[in-house]
């Protein structure tokens, strides 16, 4: 497994965790919504590794939104539940260029 899937996997988990209702959300206002800097953060990086190992970043762009919207309390919850399957679909589907990794380049 490569570091952007693994990468995604884990921001996929604790997106998750965020999301479910009223754990998440006590965590979050507990300390200051410092969780929400923290994931924008990952996602920030989960982003510029999975651009470079040209794997699929949607991921982590609808992470980095939910980690701006996740202020709002109900829509927080659902943006962290949404974020999270769209997480895990993105690390099982793999790289983007799945369909020509078993062409030869012979020059």
């Amino acid at each position: 497994m490569n570091v952007s899937r693994l990468l995604k996997m884990v921001t996929g988990g604790i997106e998750a965790f965020l999301g479910i209702p009223f754990l998440g959300g006590s965590i979050i206002l507990a300390s200051a919504w410092a969780p929400l800097q923290v994931m924008f953060f990952l996602h920030l990086v989960t982003l510029i590794i999975c651009i470079v190992q040209k794997e699929r970043f949607h991921g982590s762009i609808l992470g980095l939104i939910t980690s701006v919207v996740g202020y709002v309390p109900i829509l927080g919850m659902l943006m962290h539940i949404v974020t999270a399957l769209v997480l895990f679909i993105d690390a099982s589907r793999g790289s983007r260029n799945k369909k020509n990794e078993h062409v030869i380049d012979v020059k």
